[in-house]
């Protein structure tokens, strides 16, 4: 089972301000409460960031984020892998409010927990998922910017 998502989130901050909150890597703990683990040092090509995501479902997922290609203030490309695995792109475009950003992904499941999950309960999965990129976004918004 294969997870695809493009969701684009408005935020009220030109893209130099957006891009230097998420070069804020030291304080994505305190901004999001479900990320149980997160070991990062910069926004850049060839970084690479471990993750525990905790959703508001029985299991966690770890993974870590590779940075393929950075383009300041306005693209990244990454490679996830993991308990899930499959390629990320995040857009950021200037917009009339700030700036908008458009995330797109297509993951599927590696641990066997969670391909068994995905086969049982898609929908819950793919609550999951994008229970973590809206309640993300708005944190985002509230808690960085």
């Amino acid at each position: 089972m294969e997870v695809r998502s493009e969701r684009r989130f408005e935020f009220d901050a030109a893209p130099p301000a957006l891009w230097a909150a998420l070069g804020s890597v030291d304080d994505y703990p305190r901004w999001w409460p479900w990320l149980r683990r997160f070991d990062a040092r910069a926004l850049a090509p060839g970084e690479e960031w471990r993750c525990t995501v905790k959703p508001p479902l029985p299991y966690v997922v770890r993974f870590a984020i590779r940075f393929d290609e950075v383009e300041v203030e306005r693209r990244i490309d990454a490679t996830v892998e993991g308990d899930i695995e499959g390629p990320a792109q995040l857009l950021i475009e200037p917009s009339a409010g700030g700036s908008a950003v458009t995330l797109t992904s297509s993951l599927r499941p590696t641990n066997t927990v969670l391909k068994a999950a995905a086969l049982l309960g898609r929908p819950l999965v793919r609550y999951g998922h994008d229970w973590v990129l809206d309640i993300g976004a708005g944190q985002f918004a509230s808690r960085a910017l």
